[in-house]
């Protein structure tokens, strides 16, 4: 599904919840920074995480805590609609994952409607817009959160859970969900060359995922050991500083010396 087609909707609601005030943030200003996430089989940049930071590159913290139940629709609405403004306007070619959260969709189907609309507006194709939860968010309604899921999937999006092993839903979600992704916390990707359990652990998660048809990505990879490591277990995908950084307001480019 691309950009230009037709927008889907549910009948006879033409229009996006109040709550979504059409992606407007109230006062909390706010950039991007793009941190690549990498295929090191075919050595390309297969996607670009977008990161919230202050509007002179100040840290998420700094945006996040203004975050609170009166705003928290609006801002995800207005995340949504830079990261795909943003990304189109920096010329992205490769996919663009954008978090969102979980206890700020009312339902999908309407509140989607403007991430619908900039796409098309930025002729940015919604088969490259992957929409990402992070496990560590403890989510109020585990069925809510499926069928937003189940929603996305259906508007041609595709979906990844983040920070997989660290958060609250674990093994339960998966068993309800299988999203096109799963990226591996960061934690148990820390030093995994030379450490068994994680070993076992980070094994056991990607051959799970294997049966299940979900692609696993390694994320917060940091030395070329951890690299190595993960690529000889058959891990492709990957992110983390080892490759770049996020960029503010733009794209990194990965040193061919970085490659396993």
């Amino acid at each position: 599904m691309h950009a230009r087609d037709t927008i889907p909707v549910a009948p006879h609601e033409p229009v996006p919840c109040s709550g979504c005030r059409g992606g407007q943030a109230g006062e909390i200003a706010f950039e991007f920074a793009f941190q690549p996430i990498v295929d090191v089989r075919q050595r390309t940049i297969y996607a670009h995480e977008s990161l919230v930071r202050g509007p002179e590159g100040q840290s998420a913290g700094s945006v996040l805590t203004q975050v609170n139940d009166s705003n928290r629709y609006q801002f995800d609405q207005a995340c949504r609609i830079k990261a795909v403004s943003t990304a189109a306007r920096l010329g992205m070619r490769e996919k663009l994952s954008i978090n969102f959260l979980p206890n700020a969709v009312y339902r999908p189907e309407l509140c989607i409607r403007t991430t619908f609309e900039t796409a098309e507006k930025c002729n940015f194709p919604l088969d490259r817009i992957i929409f990402e939860v992070t496990e560590g968010e403890q989510v109020q309604d585990r069925a809510h959160l499926v069928s937003i899921f189940h929603a996305y999937r259906r508007f041609g999006f595709h979906t990844a859970i983040d920070d997989f092993g660290a958060g609250y839903a674990g093994l339960n979600l998966l068993a309800e969900y299988q999203p096109h992704l799963v990226k591996i916390d960061m934690d148990l990707v820390r030093n995994i060359d030379r450490d068994r359990p994680r070993q076992v652990i980070v094994a056991s998660i990607a051959a799970m995922c294997h049966e299940l048809g979900i692609e696993v990505l390694a994320e917060g990879v940091e030395t070329r050991a951890e690299c190595e490591f993960l690529a000889g277990a058959g891990i492709a995908l990957m992110q983390g500083y080892w490759f770049s950084k996020p960029v503010f307001q733009g794209l990194a480019s990965i040193d061919p010396a970085t490659w396993p």
